[in-house]
């Protein structure tokens, strides 16, 4: 509910599609909306503002000034003071002191000054002295781009009943009068010899002064509605990706989609491969991508076609990643029905760490569900955290580049194309590109995904501690060459390939010995 959409009827229905429709005041108005007061100048303006507030202020009446900016507001305030008028001033810079200020607006002889969002949401009640002497008097120092605010500023008098004024000082070198009107008006003036400080007050100025503002409504509605234009195309894609997050989300169909973004990638990888490279870079993109050795032969490729290549590459991902998901379930189950036998009652969840290779993701999953499913639970949650993650970042970097495209198709106007018609192709071509890495980084990590062992995370750790290490050598080396010469040559550490054996194990030789007395004694000597 507003006091002043009825001007932006036409706006609600084009773009939501809502009715606007003026509901009776609860007390006829009897407020009096005066003619716009025009002057040449500005001077001329504030000018007869003052003179104005100082009649209304000795006639008992309180008077509420509003301005469209501080600037304005500060300076009418300067040249109250000079007046020797006591004011106060609303320009939404004291905001603890406004409620109190608007509030005490409607005694005998206050004059407020007030900027269009000071103020608002406060009523301003009169005494019974000033209803007698005709209201609270709204002046206006300029006439706003929009009626809609100028509505506002006129509402804030004559509410319930309660009687007052209102009041538009325009000048012609206000912002909206130069946009539309002023030279005519100005020959208007001339004609009628009218002389510095004389106002022209007429009802075909008024209307001519509402229609220039319809013109600048209807030029901002066109603006908002090329926005929401673009921001439509935005937003039927944010609906595709949030419906993807949320299906990851809540977990309902999130076995359905993976096997949906393993048929996708396959069909891409195919269509952007079969009869355009070789077989041995397909093989090399299938290594690449998906960590898969190629499931068809040479003559198979050359033979085959997209679709068969595509059921084929598939069938084949499915194998892998039920035996993938299998063993993750397997390794995580002991520990995981270890945990709930005992702790059952002090954990409700579990992190398990499980990596694709380049990353560690800590997953959350429900302890209960994990142990009696025998670790598939798990498998679940951890392809609700990479579908999660990667859609997220392959969003926001998505925003982005759609920013940069609104920006850059403004150019096609030059070559009298629609920039509008450019950006939802190109944007329609981004978003199928981004989908397309995210099932590809999807998919890739599932198939890769193990969960690390603690060997693998101490050789982690270790390689890393290395690097630092060499790169602080490098540097010391770079800052004096003399360290070329006495630098001793690292020493190479030996690299393990498989498990190490015990003295007691027997020996790999096949030999039926103890470790110790066969081949370990050679090496011990």
């Amino acid at each position: 509910m507003t006091g002043t959409a009825e001007t932006e009827a036409k706006e609600f229905w084009d773009i939501y599609k809502l009715d606007v429709i003026v509901t009776p005041t609860n007390k006829p108005i009897i407020r009096n909306d005066h003619n716009d007061r025009v002057y040449k100048t500005r001077r001329e303006k504030y000018n007869a503002v003052i003179d104005q507030v100082k009649e209304l202020v000795k006639e008992g009446r309180p008077v509420l000034v509003g301005t469209t900016s501080v600037e304005i507001s500060e300076l009418l305030s300067r040249m109250l003071t000079r007046e020797k008028i006591t004011h106060n001033v609303l320009n939404a810079k004291l905001h603890q002191r406004e409620a109190d200020i608007v509030a005490e607006a409607g005694k005998p002889g206050t004059v407020t000054i007030a900027t269009n969002m000071a103020g608002r949401g406060t009523d301003i009640k009169l005494t019974t002295e000033v209803k007698d002497a005709g209201g609270l008097a709204i002046i206006g120092t300029e006439r706003h781009d929009s009626r809609r605010v100028d509505r506002q500023l006129r509402g804030r008098a004559g509410r319930q009943g309660d009687p007052g004024t209102s009041d538009f000082y325009v000048s012609l070198e206000d912002d909206l009068m130069r946009m539309f009107g002023s030279d005519r008006i100005a020959k208007i003036m001339d004609k009628l010899g009218l002389e510095e400080g004389e106002v022209i007050e007429h009802n075909m100025i008024s209307k001519s002064i509402e229609r220039a503002q319809k013109k600048v409504e209807e030029n901002n509605f066109g603006i908002r509605k090329r926005l929401l234009e673009y921001d439509d195309v935005m937003n039927s894609q944010r609906e595709v990706v949030y419906t993807k997050r949320k299906h990851a989300l809540f977990g309902e169909r999130i076995a359905v989609d993976f096997a949906n973004m393993m048929y996708d990638t396959c069909v891409s990888i195919v269509e952007n491969a079969h009869g355009i490279i070789d077989y041995e870079d397909f093989t090399i993109e299938l290594l690449r991508i998906l960590s898969l050795e190629c499931p068809v032969s040479e003559e198979e490729y050359l033979r085959l076609s997209a679709n068969d290549m595509v059921e084929t590459i598939y069938n084949h991902l499915l194998t892998i990643y039920d035996r993938r998901t299998k063993t993750i379930a397997e390794q995580a189950f002991p520990v995981i029905k270890n945990v709930f036998d005992k702790q059952s009652a002090t954990y409700k969840n579990i992190v398990v760490p499980i990596s694709d290779g380049k990353r560690v993701f800590s997953v959350v999953t429900n302890l209960e569900k994990a142990a009696k499913t025998e670790g598939k639970e798990l498998v679940r949650s951890f392809l609700k955290s990479i579908i999660l993650a990667s859609i997220d970042e392959a969003w926001k970097e998505h925003l982005r580049e759609l920013d940069d495209l609104k920006q850059s198709v403004q150019n096609a106007s030059y070559e009298q194309k629609d920039p509008l018609l450019i950006y939802k192709f190109e944007s329609f071509d981004l978003f199928q590109n981004m989908l397309e890495e995210v099932n590809k980084e999807v998919v890739s990590s599932v198939l890769k995904a193990h969960i690390p062992l603690q060997a693998e995370a101490t050789e982690a750790r270790e390689n890393r501690k290395t690097s630092r290490m060499e790169a602080r050598k490098e540097e010391y080396s770079h800052s004096d060459p003399r360290q070329h010469d006495t630098r001793e040559q690292q020493k190479t550490n030996p690299i393990r390939v498989g498990p190490k054996i015990g003295r007691n194990d027997d020996c790999p030789c096949g030999s039926g010995k103890k470790y110790k007395n066969c081949h370990g004694k050679a090496n011990a000597e």
